[in-house]
């Protein structure tokens, strides 16, 4: 029998953090696009769903589970009772509540019918075909305003071989409502890269969050 004398008591090991899940609800029209979307949100770590039906968004906001949502305005339209839902909760701020954002996705032949709506009431939005590196910089910077993550990306770690673009200019001034420039990700090349990523999706899921703000990490 081990005599008290000798006997070591094992230290305690502290307490890891259990890293905050970030929830981002996605409504957008089935295909290739919106499965390249949620590809790329997903390799983040981040908790992605996406819906179809423009019906089920408000059920999906009465959860409280969202912290953001990316939101197809052609599938709501300017008059929609989610639309009108989104722009509200986007006006509180998160000190005084504001627990969820919206990123609008605008499809480029209907720029016209919306980009200036949306620029009026201050709303953030992409057009597509857009930057990937712009849409990740949006998306982060929305969920810091929540606080849903603690530091935004500030670099696309994401480079893909013959799809890697030209990074804009370093004077460029980065905006939540810049126009996009011309380096930009089609539809097709969004989709080359879901297949590609999803090779190594597996391992990544398993990895650990890095520093997100980090751009070396």
């Amino acid at each position: 029998m081990r005599s008290a004398s000798s006997y070591t008591p094992r230290m305690a090991s502290p307490l890891q953090a259990e890293p905050k899940q970030v929830n981002i609800l996605v409504l957008d029209q089935e295909g290739a696009s919106a499965t390249a979307l949620r590809q790329v949100l997903d390799s983040e770590g981040w908790r992605v769903r996406v819906i179809a039906d423009s019906k089920l968004l408000l059920a999906e906001l009465k959860t409280g589970e969202w912290s953001l949502v990316i939101a197809n305005i052609a599938l709501l339209g300017l008059d929609s009772p989610g639309y009108l839902t989104l722009r509200e909760l986007a006006g509180v701020p998160a000190e005084e509540g504001g627990r969820v954002r919206t990123l609008f996705l605008v499809p480029e032949m209907a720029g016209s019918q919306f980009v200036g709506v949306l620029e009026k009431a201050r709303l953030p939005y992409v057009v597509r075909p857009y930057h990937l590196h712009d849409f990740l910089e949006k998306v982060s910077d929305l969920l810091v305003e929540v606080n849903a993550i603690e530091a935004p990306l500030r670099q696309v770690r994401y480079e893909f071989g013959g799809l890697r673009k030209k990074k804009r200019e370093a004077s460029r001034t980065t905006s939540m409502f810049a126009s996009r420039d011309e380096y930009s990700y089609t539809e097709e090349e969004l989709a080359e890269y879901e297949k590609r990523e999803s090779e190594n999706s597996r391992s990544k899921r398993n990895k650990p969050l890095t520093n997100l703000g980090d751009p070396n990490r």
